[in-house]
């Protein structure tokens, strides 16, 4: 298949092509059009050009050889977004302990979950950024994960329900849980 004809390909039909086929042009085609996608999910873990740049080319070396591992059982967007997010939750977790050297903050003693469940969604928009920027660092990955995604890139609980693979009030409570954290943690700095 010739490059200029597969630009038409939808992305599913370029994934299946470039597994079938294993042609690196291909591959190329579907980098120039999820490569900047990628890269600014990755600026949002690391918060640093260099560190983004090199997640990014990680994550589409990892993407080359588990790309036959896509079924096509949700769009190629999602499945990727899934991909990138594990990527970069497990890329921090390895780097976590340096983190966690620096700041030791205790969450396991924090108020039972009744004291939170009026949390909404206003008083974490009401937070100042400079600490809510320093919670974020302290919260766990996949706890920061999950508010990325709802909050900075606007997923439905549904839409988080796909790209996780977990159920809608799975996703729910795993949100309700990292407001919890944020909160609490802000309110500790």
């Amino acid at each position: 298949m010739k490059a200029s004809s597969a630009h038409s390909l939808t992305d599913e039909e370029l994934v299946f092509k470039i597994v079938e086929t294993n042609n690196s042009q291909l591959f190329a085609i579907l980098y120039d059009r999820f490569s900047k996608v990628v890269y600014n999910k990755c600026y949002g873990f690391s918060k640093n050009k260099e560190e983004a740049e090199d997640l990014t080319h990680d994550i589409f070396i990892r993407l080359f050889v588990k790309l036959k591992t896509f079924k096509g059982n949700s769009k190629f967007s999602t499945w990727l977004y899934s991909f990138t997010y594990n990527f970069c939750v497990n890329y921090v977790q390895r780097n976590d302990h340096k983190k966690k050297e620096r700041v030791t903050v205790v969450t396991d003693q924090i108020k039972g979950d009744d004291d939170f469940d009026d949390i909404e969604d206003a008083q974490l928009f009401e937070l100042k950024a400079d600490n809510l920027a320093k919670a974020f660092a302290i919260i766990d990955a996949k706890e920061k994960m999950i508010l990325l995604m709802k909050y900075q890139d606007d997923m439905s609980i549904k839409e988080i329900s796909e790209a996780l693979e977990i159920g809608e009030s799975a996703v729910k409570m795993r949100l309700k849980r990292a407001k919890v954290k944020v909160v609490s943690v802000y309110e500790e700095l």
